[in-house]
C-alpha cells in the first residue's frame, strides 16, 4: 500500500521546513514541499514551486490526501504597505482560498491551516485564558485575515465535504527562528542591558517541534475533523524569565533592569512604539486542554529543551 501523500506549502519556513523533515524521519509519509524559492530540501523530497501571490502558481495536488498550508504572509511590527489589511486578505485571504479550493477539486480529504493565535485577540486578563472555542477577536490587519481565510475554509469545507483543521499558534520558536525572537537572542548575545527584568505578564509560547508533533497528530485523527485547536509548550512565561533562560541558554549573564511596567509603557508611547511595549508587558494564555481531550495530545518537548536548541543552532551560525 502507497503511503499517503502529504502537501506542505511554506516548505522553506520555520513551520513547514521543520514538518517536511518530522514527516521524511518517520517515513510513514510521502510529503512534496510546495516552496517559493532556494530550499534545503531539494533531493530530499518532491519540490513545487508555490507563491501566494501568483494566481496561476498553484502546486500539483494528484493523488494528495492531505495539504497543511503555513505558508503566508506573515505578520511584520512596521508594515510599509499603504494599505496592509488589502495586502494580508490578498495573500492569507484570497491565496488561501484559491489553494484550498483546488485541494477539494482534486479529492483532498483534509486541509489543515496554520492560522494565528491573534484571531482570538491580542492579550488577555490573569488566569483567564484563550481557549480554540472563543468567540474571535482579531485586532489587526493579520489577525483579520486569518479569520476571513478561517471562515472562508469552513464554508469551502461545508459546500465540498473537505474536511478543514485550524491550528492558531502563538509565537513559534525554535532553531532558525527570524523575526523577534532573534532580535531578542541578539540582543542577549552582545549584553545588551535591557530595560525588561521587572515584567510580571504571563505569555503562551510554542516551540516549532511541539507546533509539528500537533500537526502531524492532526493529519489523520479521526477527531481532529474540522475543529479548531490553539497551541503551545504548556508552560507560560513572564517576559523577563525568557530573557532570563534564553541568556543561560546562550551562556550569557542576563543584563535586565527593573523598570516599572507603567514607566516602560510610558517611554514606549513617547517613542511611537506602545504596540511593542505591549507586546512584551502585556499577557497572552492559551488553553490546550482540548488537545488533551480530543487527541490525546500534549506538547513532547519541554521548554528549557527547545530554548537551549535554539540558542545552540544560533551559537552554530555565528562562529562560521
Amino acid at each position: 500500500m502507497n503511503a499517503p501523500r502529504i502537501l506542505v506549502t511554506g516548505g522553506s519556513g520555520l513551520v513547514g521546513e521543520a514538518l517536511v523533515f518530522r514527516l521524511l524521519v518517520d517515513k510513514t509519509f510521502t510529503v512534496i514541499a510546495a516552496v517559493r524559492g532556494a530550499t534545503r530540501l531539494h533531493g530530499l523530497c518532491a519540490v513545487e514551486f508555490f507563491d501566494l501571490a501568483q494566481p496561476r502558481i498553484l502546486p500539483r495536488m494528484s493523488a494528495v490526501q492531505v495539504v497543511v498550508h503555513s505558508a503566508a504572509r506573515v505578520h511584520v511590527m512596521n508594515d510599509a504597505c499603504v494599505d496592509p489589511l488589502a495586502e494580508f486578505r490578498r495573500i492569507n485571504v484570497e491565496g488561501t482560498l484559491r489553494l484550498a479550493r483546488r485541494a477539494a477539486e482534486s479529492g483532498v480529504k483534509r486541509f489543515i491551516f496554520i492560522s494565528s493565535i491573534k484571531v482570538n485577540g491580542e492579550s488577555t486578563l490573569p488566569g483567564k485564558p484563550f481557549k480554540a472555542d472563543d468567540c474571535p477577536n482579531p485586532l489587526d490587519p493579520y489577525g483579520v485575515s486569518k479569520y476571513e481565510a478561517e471562515e472562508g475554509l469552513k464554508q469551502l469545507s461545508r459546500e465540498t465535504g473537505m474536511e478543514v483543521v485550524i491550528i492558531r499558534p502563538p509565537l513559534i520558536y525554535g532553531p532558525g527562528v527570524k523575526a523577534n525572537f532573534l532580535t531578542m537572542l541578539n540582543w542577549l548575545s552582545k549584553g545588551i542591558p535591557l530595560p525588561l527584568g521587572a515584567i510580571r505578564n504571563q505569555r503562551s509560547l510554542v516551540a516549532v517541534a511541539n507546533l509539528v508533533s500537533l500537526i502531524v497528530r492532526c493529519l489523520d485523527h479521526p477527531a481532529a475533523a474540522n475543529q479548531t485547536f490553539l497551541v503551545s509548550d504548556g508552560e507560560d512565561v513572564s517576559t523577563s524569565q525568557l530573557l532570563r533562560r534564553l541568556a543561560k541558554a546562550l551562556g550569557k549573564p542576563a543584563l535586565l533592569l527593573a523598570l516599572p511596567d507603567s514607566l516602560l509603557m510610558l517611554a514606549a508611547s513617547v517613542l511611537g512604539k506602545r504596540a511593542v511595549a505591549q507586546r512584551l508587558c502585556g499577557s497572552l494564555q492559551v488553553d490546550i486542554g482540548k488537545n488533551l481531550e480530543l487527541l490525546g495530545w500534549t506538547p513532547p518537548v519541554k521548554m528549557e529543551t527547545a530554548l537551549r536548541q535554539t540558542a545552540d543552532l544560533y551559537l552554530e551560525k555565528k562562529t562560521k
